[in-house]
């Protein structure tokens, strides 16, 4: 017995000792550490190079066209400045699963999903300088538009971004050179569990609290005003996770509301004006009609010389006898050249996410083509490349064009970009419209000006310095000057047939060119002539009829517009559209503004109320779109 009292006083004597506690307490951390994947140095390695880099991104594309990275704007460009906590743990719910495999083969996990992590976020901000939004499933619906886009993808391209990929380099060599990083981990499948568990556990918490209590400044999960705003709240893993989510939630054939009806209803009522008639009414009725949008023609442009040289001569010489609308801006969103179609002939917004002609390419609407075709008008649509590009073909002749004509109609000998050459098509339209049957409605549609701007070397006809030539702008100026003498040609052709003395010729930018794509580089052009960095996201618009004396119409307005604009001169009745149209006719009109596709405001408002209504027409026409609100309507 007093053996027994002497082995528990030996046992007292050594739990008491400090360095017996702390022992315990570091291998209880040790433990603590160990289950939440800190002790194991790729992991950890991997989930901080993820969070840089989504600051990274988050600082590129809150920045000057994201092409260079401010740390500023990355943590204040918004209310509140990025939780980074979420970030860590959408990247930690992805890695978790790396624990449950060991050695080389969880090396090789985490190596994968950095580098697709890298790959998304490259993709993103190409996507993101061209189009001002990122990539969504729907873009996977659309790989039709790959074809001959290479040069463009690749132009995306800026050197910072390869910092998105040097700490996969520097992981590969450090992991196989140092094989005692992988070696010796096991599989931990309770990590991997516990982690899991927790970090959606977390975020689902934070979800509570920011956007079902209000708890905070900002809201975690929803669509901000500004993708951009929702990719800082969420990190681009979460931006691209709830995408993912809306994209199939919003894939479910949800019938529209009553209550979505009114609202719908309400909104167009209330975006009427109803002014009287002036001079403008009906000057043009039973006339042809002849729409060519053009290929990222952009105001800066119009009426500019470079060293002397009109670069847009022929266009300039128009406007002696057109309607000139200096102050028209692009309105495109994701479907970019598609949006343009769509406005021109609807006057309905495209949707918020996805491209239009793709994810809805069958539905109905109170279209200028249909209304033409009711007053006894032949409608033709006009493209120089294949109908699936952007699903333009079946979206056009769902929007009421009686014929299509895509390259297959045409002889492709010469092409240039992404399809025909504006030189042979316009040639080749120039031979069509004359045997049409008059009063005919024709759309057309070029592309040799489109981005990268590498105009073959035959058709410069711009004398510019060496060092400007291979620029983007140079390639630009070339571009459009190309366009322009094929346009010029184009009409004195019709002039000759006579169909011009009979016709209107409403010609437009679809989007901007060069600073859509390139305003980094044009900044750093030298030297530089202070219009070439009008980066207004302004467009062209004129209606050219060679009877008619030119005025320019300064007021403010986008591509919304066109429609009912046209209507108006075309002598189309008023109630005939004015329950269906988004825009207003800019001829007619006491208002001055456009909303851009980042429900930018451009112009005035005369109150908040009329402002917000403005911007509310972006969502409401989604939802037009979303549930096919013209076809219950009665518009088929």
């Amino acid at each position: 017995m007093a053996r027994l009292e002497n082995e528990f006083a030996n046992i007292n004597r050594k739990l008491s000792k400090p360095v017996y506690h702390r022992r315990n307490l570091f291998r209880g951390l040790h433990s603590f550490v160990s289950v939440l994947g800190l002790t194991d140095i790729g992991y950890v390695f991997t989930t901080l190079a993820m969070l840089v880099k989504s600051i990274l991104f988050i600082g590129l594309i809150n920045n000057d066209n994201a092409t260079r990275f401010s740390l500023v704007k990355a943590f204040y460009s918004f209310s509140s400045s990025p939780p980074i906590d979420i970030y860590i743990f959408f990247s930690v719910i992805v890695l978790s699963l790396a624990f449950m495999s060991k050695g080389r083969n969880r090396l090789w996990f985490l190596f994968f999903c950095n580098s697709i992590f890298s790959l998304l976020l490259i993709i993103d901000l190409m996507y993101y300088r061209g189009y001002s939004s990122f990539v969504t499933p729907y873009l996977i619906g659309q790989t039709t538009n790959l074809d001959n886009l290479s040069s463009s993808i690749i132009s995306m391209l800026r050197k910072v971004d390869l910092l998105f990929v040097l700490d996969l380099l520097f992981f590969l060599v450090i992991g196989l050179k140092y094989k005692t990083v992988y070696l010796k981990t096991q599989r931990a499948i309770y990590t991997s569990i516990i982690l899991l568990i927790f970090s959606v556990s977390y975020i689902y918490y934070q979800h509570v609290q920011m956007d079902l209590k209000g708890n905070g400044h900002e809201m975690l999960f929803r669509v901000a005003w500004s993708p951009n705003q929702t990719m800082s709240n969420l990190s681009p893993l979460g931006y691209h996770a709830f995408d993912i989510y809306n994209y199939f939630k919003d894939s479910k054939d949800a019938k529209i509301t009553s209550e979505e009806k009114e609202l719908i209803k309400n909104w167009l009522i209330e975006n009427k004006e109803k002014l009287p008639s002036n001079e403008y009414e009906g000057i043009f009725k039973g006339q042809n009609l002849i729409m060519i949008q053009v290929e990222s023609l952009e105001t800066s442009v119009i009426n500019q010389k470079i060293d002397g040289q009109e670069i847009t001569p022929n266009l300039n010489k128009l406007l002696d006898n057109s309607l000139y609308f200096s102050n028209f801006y692009e309105q495109v969103h994701n479907g970019s050249s598609s949006d343009a179609d769509l406005m021109a002939n609807t006057s309905v917004y495209p949707i918020r996410t996805g491209s239009t002609f793709f994810r809805f390419p069958n539905n109905s609407y109170n279209s200028l083509p249909k209304i033409l075709r009711e007053d006894g008008y032949n409608t033709l649509a006009i493209h120089p490349d294949k109908g699936s590009y952007w699903n333009w073909m079946p979206a056009l002749k769902a929007m009421g064009f009686e014929k299509t004509m895509d390259e297959a109609s045409f002889n492709t000998e010469e092409k240039i970009g992404l399809g025909i050459s504006d030189g042979s098509y316009f040639k080749q339209i120039a031979t069509i419209i004359p045997e049409q049957k008059q009063p005919f409605y024709d759309f057309m549609v070029t592309l040799t000006s489109h981005n990268p701007f590498d105009l073959p070397e035959k058709y410069r006809s711009l004398i510019l310095s060496e060092d400007l030539d291979k620029t983007k702008l140079g390639g630009y100026f070339q571009s459009i000057r190309y366009t322009d003498e094929q346009i010029g040609i184009f009409l004195e052709s019709l002039e000759k047939s006579g169909v011009l003395n009979n016709t209107v010729v409403v010609i437009y930018g679809d989007h901007t060119g060069v600073h859509k794509y390139y305003n980094d580089e044009v900044q750093k052009i030298q030297p530089q002539e202070s219009w070439w960095l009008d980066d207004s996201k302004r467009i062209p618009l004129i209606i050219f009829h060679k009877g008619m004396n030119g005025r320019e119409i300064p007021t403010t307005g986008g591509q919304i517009d066109t429609m009912p604009t046209i209507a108006y001169l075309m002598g189309i009745n008023e109630e005939r559209y004015s329950n269906t149209v988004f825009g207003r006719n800019l001829l007619n009109t006491k208002k001055d503004f456009a909303v851009l596709a980042n429900r930018q405001y451009m112009g005035d408002a005369e109150n908040s109320t009329e402002f917000e209504h403005h911007i509310k027409g972006i969502d409401i026409s989604d939802l037009v779109i979303r549930k096919n609100y013209f076809k219950v309507a009665g518009y088929k």
